[in-house]
């Protein structure tokens, strides 16, 4: 919008000229998502507080979490009008990947709003059938699939790249849809999994976006990317703002969600930012290297599988409880030290995944 705006005012003056630069606007939606969020953060949790908006707690879950009952949940929502925001002011809104990451971004958070509120009405820890839920996620994760594919307008948008091995691309042809679809609902489930303790699935998804932004924005620079010798996609580059807004919002909520936390994020807001770095790291063409950064989300999602798995087969556990973080509070890890280990493990996957840019 602003961008738009600016675009429009130079011809009257030049100076407007700045705001065509992605690194300014992307400070810009950095700043301006942080201060939606620590401006209105402290006006929703008093909100949500008040109208008795509070988290239910798994009967079945450690017994230190019981206290955590009633804390102010559905919090994501302070995050997504902070992103969608940002975005919107400072993209360029002619954009078809702003709007097909907008779209998968707000139709995951529509899908965990459902889930927390029947949670919170029904007094239900539950929430939104299993089945619903993932039919919803399986429609918004296909239909994003097919409008990427649809669209895309050059046959680097549908290949493979193969991280640290220089000049492999693999043609998916339709199985990229497949594997968009699962990236996008992947993601969106394995960070929903990580969300169990304070602050500890927030800070991962900011340093992956972030770094996810920096591949936006050389992939999408022509001169940036033959230097590095990673493949040109023309137009990825408008990504990097959204990446920025998911930054700034990202920190800005976890000023209220470090622990101890006043509010949570919910599913509104761990469904829909796993998803978004689900479709930006498809948009980037660097699904495999999310699996490289997002490590923390992998492990805890393969550690249920493999918790329902043992379960079923042999009617043992492999952990004491599942997802991993439940193992080790019951291994009796203090809260912040978990949550700190797991921000230093994804700070180094991050950073491995980084290292694909040169190492090739």
């Amino acid at each position: 919008m602003l961008y738009s705006l600016s675009e429009y005012l130079t011809q009257f003056y030049g100076g407007f000229n700045v705001f065509q630069y992605l690194t300014l606007r992307t400070i810009l939606g950095v700043l301006t998502a942080l201060a939606i969020s620590l401006i209105v953060g402290p006006v929703m949790i008093s909100y949500l507080t008040s109208y008795k908006i509070g988290q239910s707690v798994r009967d079945d879950g450690p017994e230190s979490h019981f206290s955590k009952a009633g804390t102010p949940t559905m919090g994501g929502a302070l995050i997504l009008v902070a992103i969608v925001t940002s975005t919107i002011l400072w993209s360029d809104l002619s954009s078809r990947f702003v709007w097909i990451v907008l779209f998968v971004t707000i139709g995951f958070g529509a899908i965990g709003w459902i889930d927390d509120f029947k949670k919170i009405v029904y007094g239900n820890s539950k929430g939104l059938s299993a089945r619903a839920k993932y039919i919803w996620q399986s429609i918004i994760g296909f239909s994003a699939a097919l409008a990427l594919y649809h669209t895309a307008q050059f046959p680097i948008e549908t290949q493979l790249i193969v991280p640290f091995i220089k000049g492999i691309l693999i043609d998916l042809g339709w199985f990229y849809v497949i594997l968009t679809y699962f990236v996008i609902v992947g993601s969106s489930n394995a960070v929903n999994l990580t969300d169990g303790l304070d602050g500890l699935a927030i800070l991962p998804t900011v340093l992956v976006g972030g770094a996810l932004g920096v591949f936006a924005y050389l992939t999408g620079n022509f001169n940036f990317s033959n230097y590095l010798g990673i493949p040109y996609v023309p137009g990825v580059g408008e990504m990097v703002v959204f990446c920025g807004a998911l930054v700034g919002a990202g920190l800005g909520f976890l000023w209220f969600n470090t622990y101890p936390a006043q509010v949570f994020m919910g599913d509104v807001g761990a469904l829909s930012l796993g998803a978004a770095l689900g479709v930006l790291a498809v948009i980037v063409r660097q699904e495999l290297v999310l699996f490289i950064m997002g490590g923390i989300f992998v492990v805890e999602t393969v550690s249920v599988m493999l918790q329902v798995a043992s379960f079923k087969l042999t009617g043992r556990r492999i952990f004491r409880m599942a997802p991993l973080h439940h193992h080790y509070e019951l291994k009796g890890w203090p809260e912040p030290r978990i949550i700190v280990r797991f921000w230093i493990i994804t700070v180094v996957l991050v950073l491995i995944g980084l290292a694909s840019l040169k190492i090739r």
